[in-house]
């Protein structure tokens, strides 16, 4: 049965990515409905999800003929227009590979919640705190930032600037919440690791009592027991990194062109910013230095920082489960238990291409 969502107190995974999905939804980009613990198509949704996608795709063609078209006077015009051009080329293609890929994410979501089922409540309530959280919060600081955007062209206002505006709140928005999610799926699949390893660490714990407390005869019945358990935690680490390939495959066009994207974004707002400062208007503390420092920067320096978090973390939780096969390996004296423990590495080496994303 799904169970009641709170904030900061999920106990599955749809009350985890609640905030997530909700987000996702209002912005058009989840064309799923939820029957009970099944993911399926939206025939409403998913119609709405097109028309945004092509309304954005033709604004983007108008806006980047426009730059072409448009008289570049100086050098920092070069620039800037460099940098919108980049902010529109990319920003449409993630949306468009995102409804374009909106089918084999509906079928990964759905594999994460069938292998997700196994974890602990208290698993859920830790990653709530900080997945909540991000999800918020990041949504309101990119609020903010869009915010000052408007502010900054609101003595210029004009019709053509208002929809431009309206189009890059969107699609900022759009690409953070693809960031997000695909953060959020790497945490969970992080927490199914550390499952795994957990049991095998108990098992191991295990195999050291009964080895010198249980005679032979009945440590050979217990040990029939050990090789099932052993081989059906070695099935569910071939799944979760089955479902880790598949996420890879799945978000990685539109995580890469994010990350170009903050890194190029980052870098000309660098730009000005040091322009700006041999020029001396640091001394003043104009709002252009509060727009790069407090919003834009701290955008994309969070976002990123993030991303390189949850990859690091995830990798290295799966990697602790070699060593701790290692580690039961080594512990026990039966035969047929380290065949089936040196059968597990290998697979484990064979299927464990952990590297997520980074």
């Amino acid at each position: 049965m799904r169970k009641k969502w709170q904030l900061f107190h999920a106990m599955d995974f749809l009350s985890l990515m609640h905030p997530c999905f909700n987000f996702c939804r209002i912005l058009g980009i989840f064309p799923y409905k939820i029957n009970i613990l099944t993911f399926e198509v939206s025939k409403p949704y998913y119609i709405m999800s097109t028309v945004i996608t092509c309304v954005c795709c033709v604004l983007n063609l108008v806006l980047i003929h426009h730059i072409f078209i448009s008289k570049i006077m100086n050098f920092e015009n070069v620039i800037k227009n460099l940098e919108t051009l980049a902010f529109y080329i990319i920003s449409g293609f993630v949306v468009s590979t995102t409804h374009v890929l909106s089918g084999p994410r509906m079928r990964l979501l759905q594999t994460i919640l069938e292998i997700s089922s196994k974890l602990p409540s208290e698993s859920y309530q830790k990653l709530s705190k900080l997945i909540h959280v991000k999800d918020i919060l990041g949504n309101i600081l990119l609020i903010v930032k869009s915010s000052i955007f408007f502010y900054k062209i609101s003595f210029e206002l004009t019709y053509s600037n208002v929809l431009e505006t309206i189009l890059i709140m969107y699609l900022e928005l759009i690409m953070f919440q693809m960031n997000m999610l695909y953060v959020n799926c790497v945490c969970v699949l992080k927490s199914c690791f550390k499952r795994i390893n957990d049991n095998l660490v108990y098992m191991q714990k295990l195999v050291i009592k009964d080895i010198k407390r249980v005679p032979r005869l009945i440590w050979h019945t217990q040990g029939n027991q050990f090789l099932i358990e052993l081989k059906t935690l070695q099935k569910q680490h071939l799944i979760v990194s089955e479902i880790l390939q598949m996420m890879n495959t799945i978000f990685s066009p539109q995580i890469f062109a994010i990350v170009v994207l903050s890194l190029i974004e980052t870098t000309i707002e660098l730009y000005f910013y040091v322009v700006d400062w041999k020029d001396g208007v640091f001394i003043n503390l104009n709002w252009q230095i509060f727009d790069v420092l407090l919003t834009s920067m701290l955008f994309y320096i969070m976002r990123i920082t993030l991303l390189v978090w949850a990859c690091e973390t995830g990798k290295n939780q799966a990697q602790k489960i070699n060593t701790t096969v290692h580690d039961v390996l080594n512990s026990s004296s039966d035969e047929q238990i380290k065949y089936e423990v040196i059968e597990t590495q290998f697979d484990l080496n064979f299927s464990g291409n952990v590297n997520i994303i980074f």
